[in-house]
C-alpha cells in the first residue's frame, strides 16, 4: 500500500537522557525515523529531553522541543501543534511508557491523535507479562513458570510451588531495572522490595529460573499486510542469568541447528502476528535448554530495542528507517534496500562474516557496588567488531573496549588478574573481566567441560578461544624475525593485534608493522552490503579482514577525503556528547568544503556508525594499527582528533609521526595544555592565575606539598579523562589513603596536588579559534560551588550572577589563550572565581562534552564551526553573531546519574565524574529553566511535604536561608540535632529527628514510610561512610528526590517558586534564534 496522506504532523518522543539500559541507540532509531518521514513530506513534531544528541537538532525535526518526557509536558506540545498521529516505537521505554499515559489518560482521543506502528493493545500484550503469557498459552509456545506478587508474602508463596532460585522481574521498568535473581528468602525479600517500588504498576513476577540456559534473540520486523522477515539472529556468549546488555553477544547465532532455528523463526513471527504488532521492529528473546533442547521464549519487546541498533550495524539492514516507512503505510515489499539499492526490504539480509559485542562497564567509578553481573543491567556502553571468524571479531573487539587491553590477554596488562586468590570461583563468577580468566584457564590447561561447566558458556565458544590462545602461547618467545608470511597470515586471522605480537616476541608495535607489510601481510577490507555479495552494495561501509586477498574498499579518484575519529565506545567521562560533534564535522565537511569524509569508529549505538552519515564507514577499533590500515589504503588529506574525545586525541602524536596530516590544533599545542608544568608558565606568561599546586610521586612528597599549599587538596592522577580517580583531602589521614589508591590506577605518572578554592562558583568556556581570531560560543556557570566534576554539576547559559564585566574579563582570557596555545578549532576553559578573582583550572583544546548543549542554548552549531575552521575558513568567513550579544532565554544543563543501578555505591558527587548522561531546561528565567531539567530527570518536584535537612559545619550558616525559604512554600522541616539547633536559633521552625545510631524512631524510618519529600545533606570531606551514606543509598531505593550541595537546594527552593508563579510554557527551538553556517561564499542555508 502507498504511504497515508490523511496524516501529515507527526509526533515523536525521543528516549531522553543517556541511562544505563536505554542509552543512544534510541537517539540513533529516532535520528533515522525524522529523516524519513520529513523525507516523505510529513511535518514531524519531536519531544526529547536530552541536548547531546543528533536528534534534537533543530534542522532534524520541525518542532522540536527539548522538553521533559512527561504526559502533562506532551499534552502542552499537543494542544500547540495539533499532531495527527503519534509514532512512540523509537523512543525506547520512556517514549513508549509516555505514549501508554497519554492513550490511557484520553489525552490522545481528546485531541484526535491516532497512535501508529503499534496500538495501546498491542503495547500492553507484549508489556504485560500476563497478557504476554496468555497469547503464548493461546499459540502453544512455553513461557517459564511463573506468577505475579504485589506483596513479598506473595513471592514467598510462589517460590513454594517454584523452589529456588527464581527470577524477579518488576512490570513496567526497563533494562531490568529492580529485578534480580533470588537464590534464597533474605534475597527474595530485598530484591521485591525493592521491584515493588520501581515498578510503576507495583507488581513483580516471579519466575522459575532458566538460569545456565542458553539466549538467543530475533530482530524482526512486520508490516501491515501480514509479511514477516528476520532482519538478524544474536547468541548471547553469556548463559541465562546476564541480562542481554550485559553479554557478549554474536550475530548471527552461531551454535543453532536449522532446525533449532527455524523454530525460533516460525515461533517469533508468530508471536508477532498475536501480540498484534501492526508493523515496524521488535525482539523477542529465546532460551533453549542445553541439555534437553526445551526452548522457552523469555520476552519481546513491541519497539525498537537496543538490539534493532546492534542488528542495524551488524547487517547493514536500517530497521528504524524500515520501521517509520511501515508505520506511515508502506509495506515491506514497496520499501528499497538502501544499501543495494536493487533488492526490496522483503528480502531477509544474509550476513558472510561474524558480529561480536562486547559490553563496556564502569565500576571503577562507583566504590561500594556490587560488579557480578545479573538480569539488572550494568554497562555504560559497548562496541562492536566484525570479522570474517569469530576469533578475528573478537579479537577486535578486545581491543576496542579503551580499557587499556590489546586484545585476549597476551598483552602484559592481565598480571595483576591472574595474581588474584580463589582462581577457580573468578573463572565462575560473571564480572567483565571473566572472559580474561577463561583465556588464562585455558593458558592453564582447563579442558573444555571443566570451563563449560564453571561458566554456562557452549564449547564451541570455548574451543574458539582455545584456539587463539593456542596460537598466542605458540608464539610466546619467538623472536619476530623468525615469524615468515604464512605465520604471520594465521596469527592476524585469530585476531591477535601488532601490539600482542609484540608483547609475545618482545618486539615495539612499530617493529612488528614494518616486518608485516615487509612481507606483504596487509589487510583486505570487505564490504557490509545486507545480501552476502549477491548483490553489488552501493555505500562504502567497510570492515577489515585478514581472510581474504580482494580487496573492496579504493580511494575514490580525484576526490580530496577528510578522515574522522570517532569516540568508540560511551562510557561515564565520555558520552555520546563526543559522537555529536564528530557527526557534525561529517556533515559540515561534506556539504560545505565539498570533502569526501570518512568515519572511522566502533560504537554499534551511535549515529556516526550509521552507513549514510559519511561517505565512507570504517567499523574498526580505535587504534594506531587499525586507523593506519584505512590510512594506508585511502591516503586522506587529514585526519581529525580532537572531537571523539580521549580516545582518539591519545593517537595523534603517533598519527604524526607516522607522517599523517592533523587537521586543526596540532599535537604540540594539545601537549602544551595537557602538560601542567609547561601550561603553568604559559599562564605566568599571560598573568592569568591559577590554585597554587605541586605533585607528588610518594606520601613524603605529598605531605611537603600540602605543607606549603595548605588543605583542602583536590588531587588527582595525571593523564586522565573523566576526573577518574581524582578526591579532595581535608587531613593528612585523608591524603595517605589517597596515595596508596592512586598509586594503583597509574603507578608510574605522579599525583597532582591543588589547592582546592572551597566555596568558588565554577565555570565552564567554550570557545572556536582559527588561529588569529577568537570566537566565545558559550560561558556557562555551574551550580554547585567548585569541588564537582563539570560532567555532572548542572550549568546554566547565559550566566545568572555574573557581571558583564567577569564576563568580559573571561573572553579577554579566553582569546589570549586561544592563540597563544595555537588552537585551531575548539577550546574549552574551565575557571573558578573565588572573592571576584579569576583561576585558571584547566584548559582543553579539544571539543568538551558541553558543545552539543551550548550549541542548542545559542542557536550557533559550534562543531561545524570547528570543523569548517579545521578545514582552512576563517571565523570570518562564517558570519557568526557576535559572542558579546544578550540572550532572551536561559537554558540549564543538569547531569542524569546512574545510582539506582548501583546499589551500595554513595551517591555524594565529588571531583570524579559519574553520571550517564543530561538533559536540558529552556524558560524566561534561570529557576523555570532548573525546574524543566528536575521535571526531566525525575517526572515530579515535590509540591509540599516534609524536608529532611542534615548539613556539615560548614554549611550550618549557609542552609539558613535556603530553609526558610522552604518554611515560606508551605514546606515541613525536619533535621538532625545540630542542624536543628542552628536552624531554631536562627529563628527558622523545624522539629528534631534521631540520626539512624541514635535509635529509633529515626529518620530512616520516615523515609522508608513515605514520610519524606526531599532530602538535603552535604557530606563532611572525602567518602565517609557515615550515617549521611546510608541515608543517601535508601533515598536512592525509595526514589526519594535528594540534592548533596546547598547550591542545588537554593536553585530548587527559586526553581518551586518561580513555577507556582507563572508556571512552566513549552518551548520550541525553531523560536529562539538559529544561525546556521553559511554553505562557502555563500549565504546561510
Amino acid at each position: 500500500m502507498p504511504k497515508r496522506n490523511d496524516i501529515e504532523t507527526i509526533l515523536v518522543i525521543g528516549s531522553g537522557p543517556i541511562v544505563i539500559g536505554q542509552a543512544c541507540e534510541f537517539d540513533y532509531s529516532g535520528t533515522q525515523a525524522c529523516k524519513v518521514l520529513k523525507d516523505e513530506g510529513y511535518r514531524v513534531v519531536l519531544v526529547n529531553s536530552n541536548p547531546a544528541t543528533i536528534m534534537t537538532d533543530p534542522a532534524m525535526a520541525d518542532r522540536t522541543y527539548v522538553e521533559p518526557i512527561t504526559a502533562e509536558f506532551i499534552e502542552r506540545v499537543i494542544a500547540r501543534e495539533h499532531p495527527d498521529a503519534l509514532l512512540p516505537t523509537l523512543g525506547g521505554q520512556t517514549g513508549l511508557n509516555a505514549a501508554v499515559e497519554l492513550a490511557e489518560s484520553g489525552v490522545l482521543e481528546q485531541h484526535g491523535v491516532e497512535m501508529i506502528g503499534c496500538d495501546l493493545d498491542a503495547i500492553k500484550r507484549g508489556e504485560d507479562r500476563k497478557l504476554f503469557n496468555e497469547c503464548m498459552a493461546e499459540l502453544g509456545i512455553e513461557t517459564a513458570r511463573s506468577d505475579y506478587a504485589y506483596r513479598v508474602e506473595d513471592a514467598l508463596a510462589i517460590v513454594d510451588q517454584l523452589g529456588y532460585p527464581v527470577v524477579l522481574r518488576p512490570s513496567f521498568t526497563m533494562g531490568g531495572a529492580g529485578g534480580g535473581i533470588a537464590h534464597n528468602e533474605e534475597e527474595l525479600r530485598l530484591i521485591v522490595s525493592q521491584g515493588l517500588e520501581l515498578s510503576p504498576a507495583g507488581e513483580v513476577l516471579v519466575e522459575e529460573s532458566i538460569e545456565g540456559w542458553k539466549e538467543y534473540e530475533m530482530e524482526v520486523m512486520r508490516d501491515k499486510a501480514g509479511n514477516g522477515i528476520i532482519v538478524c539472529s544474536i547468541e548471547n556468549l553469556d548463559a541465562m542469568g546476564v541480562h542481554t546488555g550485559d553479554s557478549i553477544t554474536v550475530a548471527p547465532a552461531q551454535t543453532l541447528s536449522d532446525v533449532e532455528y527455524q523454530r525460533m523463526r516460525a515461533a517469533s513471527l508468530a508471536i508477532l502476528e498475536k501480540v498484534g504488532v501492526e508493523t515496524g521492529g521488535s525482539n523477542v528473546q529465546f532460551a533453549v535448554n542445553p541439555q534437553n533442547g526445551r526452548m522457552v521464549v523469555i520476552e519481546m519487546n513491541p519497539r525498537v530495542s537496543r538490539s534493532s541498533a546492534l542488528a542495524s550495524k551488524a547487517t547493514g539492514f536500517p530497521i528504524a528507517k524500515a520501521a517509520a516507512r511501515l508505520a506511515v503505510g508502506y509495506t515491506l515489499d514497496e520499501i528499497v534496500n538502501d544499501i543495494t539499492k536493487a533488492t526490496p526490504a522483503c528480502f531477509e539480509p544474509s550476513i558472510d562474516y561474524c558480529v561480536v559485542k562486547v559490553p563496556r562497564f564502569a565500576f571503577e567509578k562507583f566504590q561500594g557496588a556490587d560488579d557480578v553481573l545479573s538480569t539488572r543491567m550494568k554497562a555504560v556502553g559497548e562496541v562492536m567488531a566484525i570479522g570474517r571468524t569469530f576469533e578475528e571479531a573478537l579479537g577486535k573487539a578486545m581491543r576496542s573496549l579503551e580499557n587499556g587491553r590489546a586484545g585476549l590477554n597476551a598483552d602484559g596488562k592481565c598480571k595483576e588478574l591472574l595474581e588474584q586468590d580463589g582462581f577457580d570461583e573468578l573463572v565462575g563468577s560473571p564480572t567483565q573481566d571473566r572472559i580474561f580468566y577463561m583465556a588464562e584457564a585455558l593458558r592453564r590447561g582447563w579442558g573444555t567441560q571443566r570451563l563449560h561447566d564453571a561458566t554456562g558458556i557452549d564449547p564451541w565458544f570455548i574451543d574458539r578461544m582455545r584456539d587463539i590462545v593456542t596460537v598466542e602461547e605458540n608464539l610466546r618467545g619467538m623472536s619476530l624475525d623468525r615469524l615468515d608470511a604464512q605465520a604471520f597470515r594465521l596469527l592476524k586471522r585469530m585476531g591477535l593485534s601488532d601490539v600482542q605480537i609484540g608483547h609475545l616476541t618482545g618486539a615495539d608495535e612499530l617493529e612488528v608493522r614494518a616486518r608485516r607489510k615487509q612481507l606483504g601481510i596487509v589487510p583486505a577490507f570487505k564490504t557490509v552490503d545486507t545480501c552476502a555479495a549477491e548483490f553489488p552494495g552501493t555505500t562504502a561501509y567497510h570492515y577489515k579482514t585478514y581472510d581474504v586477498d580482494e580487496n573492496e574498499a579504493v580511494p575514490t579518484p580525484g576526490r580530496k577525503s577528510v578522515m574522522i575519529l570517532g569516540a568508540g565506545p560511551n562510557r561515564i567521562g565520555q558520552g555520546i556528547e563526543f559522537d555529536y560533534c564528530c557527526v557534525h564535522a561529517s556533515y559540515a565537511l561534506r556539504d560545505a568544503p565539498g570533502y569526501e569524509t570518512i568515519m572511522v569508529n566502533c560504537n554499534p549505538e551511535t549515529v556516526s556508525t550509521d552507513y549514510d552519515t559519511s561517505d565512507k564507514l570504517y567499523f574498526e577499533p580505535l587504534t594506531f594499527e587499525d586507523v593506519m590500515d584505512i590510512v594506508d589504503i585511502e591516503q586522506p588529506e587529514g585526519v581529525v582528533v580532537t572531537l571523539g574525545g580521549q580516545t582518539p586525541l591519545k593517537l595523534a602524536a603517533a598519527l604524526q609521526e607516522a607522517g599523517v596530516n592533523i587537521m586543526g590544533t596540532k599535537p604540540e599545542a594539545i601537549d602544551l595544555a595537557e602538560d601542567r608544568d609547561r601550561f603553568r608558565a604559559v599562564c605566568d606568561e599571560l598573568a592569568i592565575a591559577y590554585p597554587a599546586a605541586g605533585q607528588a610521586t610518594t606520601i613524603d612528597q605529598a605531605r611537603k606539598v600540602a605543607a606549603d599549599i595548605g588543605f583542602p587538596l583536590l588531587v588527582r592522577p595525571s593523564y586522565v579523562l573523566g576526573g577518574r580517580g581524582m578526591g579532595i583531602v581535608y587531613n593528612d589521614g585523608q591524603l595517605e589513603r589517597y596515595m596508596a589508591e592512586a598509586a594503583k590506577i597509574t603507578p608510574d605518572h605522579p599525583v597532582y596536588l591543588d589547592r582546592f578554592l572551597e566555596g568558588a562558583v565554577e565555570l565552564d568556556l567554550d570557545a572556536l579559534c582559527d588561529g588569529t581570531e577568537t570566537y566565545v560560543g558559550a560561558i556557562m556557570e555551574h551550580i554547585e560551588m567548585a569541588g564537582i566534576h563539570s560532567g555532572d554539576s548542572a550549568c546554566c547559559t547565559p550566566p545568572f550572577s555574573l557581571s558583564d564585566a567577569i564576563q568580559a574579563q573571561l573572553r579577554s582570557i579566553a582569546r589570549r589563550l586561544a592563540l597563544r596555545l595555537g588552537v585551531v578549532g575548539l577550546l574549552n576553559i574551565q575557571f573558578a572565581i573565588k572573592d571576584q578573582v579569576i583561576y585558571m583550572i584547566e584548559a582543553n583544546p579539544r571539543a568538551s562534552r558541553t558543545v552539543p548543549f551550548a550549541s542548542k542554548a545559542t542557536g550557533v552549531p559550534l562543531a561545524q564551526a570547528a570543523a569548517r575552521i579545521m578545514a582552512g575558513e576563517s571565523i570570518a568567513d562564517l558570519h557568526l553573531p557576535s559572542d558579546e550579544r544578550r540572550l532572551d532565554h536561559f537554558s540549564v544543563k543538569e547531569a542524569v546519574m546512574p545510582f539506582g543501578r548501583f546499589p551500595g555505591a554513595d551517591t555524594i558527587l565529588g571531583p570524579e565524574m559519574k553520571s550517564t548522561g543530561e538533559v536540558m531546561g529552556i524558560a524566561e528565567n534561570f529557576p523555570c529553566a532548573f525546574d524543566k531539567t528536575q521535571l526531566a530527570i525525575s517526572y515530579k518536584l515535590p509540591e509540599g511535604g516534609t524536608v529532611f535537612v542534615s548539613v556539615c559545619d560548614r554549611d550550618k550558616r549557609g542552609i539558613v536561608p535556603i530553609a526558610r525559604d522552604f518554611v515560606r512554600l508551605g514546606f515541613r522541616i525536619v533535621a538532625t540535632e545540630g542542624t536543628s539547633r542552628a536552624l531554631r536559633a536562627a529563628g527558622v521552625d523545624c522539629t528534631p529527628v534521631k540520626k539512624i545510631s541514635e535509635g529509633a524512631p529515626n529518620v530512616l524510618d520516615m523515609l522508608i514510610a513515605g514520610d519524606i519529600a526531599l532530602m538535603i545533606n552535604t557530606p563532611f570531606g572525602h567518602a565517609t561512610r557515615d550515617d549521611g551514606y546510608e541515608l543517601r543509598t535508601e533515598a536512592v531505593k525509595h526514589g526519594v528526590t535528594q540534592i548533596t550541595t546547598l547550591a542545588g537546594a537554593q536553585a530548587m527552593a527559586a526553581g518551586l517558586e518561580a513555577m507556582r508563579a507563572n508556571g512552566l510554557s513549552a518551548i520550541a527551538l525553531q523560536d529562539l534564534p538559529q544561525h546556521p553556517l553559511p554553505l562557502e561564499g555563500g549565504s546561510a542555508r
